[in-house]
């Protein structure tokens, strides 16, 4: 019997900032495991393609707010970089286009916007 995958471990080396954001992003990734899990039968995110990762963006996540989609665009680039992949992949052009258009239609930049523009400039 092999144990469940610790994704807690897995993130551990990347995540930074407060721990309610570090709380955020491993239930996230618990929640994108969970659901590839389902589809694919991968339960280890060292086995997940590109097609798993922006199905789980694009299609599962489909009825969920825009910023939603953000957040979990956020998580989804953090386990790709622990994974030691071009984050800039994950990114479909699509939803960068989608979401940047939610979060600079006002006319004050806020700090989600930097995110947002910064994450699709890196």
């Amino acid at each position: 019997m092999t144990k469940p995958f610790n994704m807690d471990l897995f993130l551990s080396g990347v995540m930074t900032g407060s721990k309610v954001t570090q709380q955020r992003h491993l239930r996230q990734a618990r929640f994108m495991q969970a659901a590839i899990q389902e589809r694919w039968q991968r339960d280890n995110p060292w086995t997940w393609q590109l097609k798993h990762v922006r199905w789980f963006l694009t299609q599962y996540l489909k009825d969920h707010s825009d910023a939603t989609r953000y957040y979990y665009l956020l998580t989804a680039s953090l386990v790709w970089k622990r994974l030691g992949k071009d984050r800039d992949l994950v990114i479909a052009p699509a939803v960068c286009r989608n979401l940047l258009t939610v979060v600079c239609s006002g006319d004050r930049k806020s700090a989600v916007e930097q995110v947002a523009l910064q994450a699709v400039r890196d």
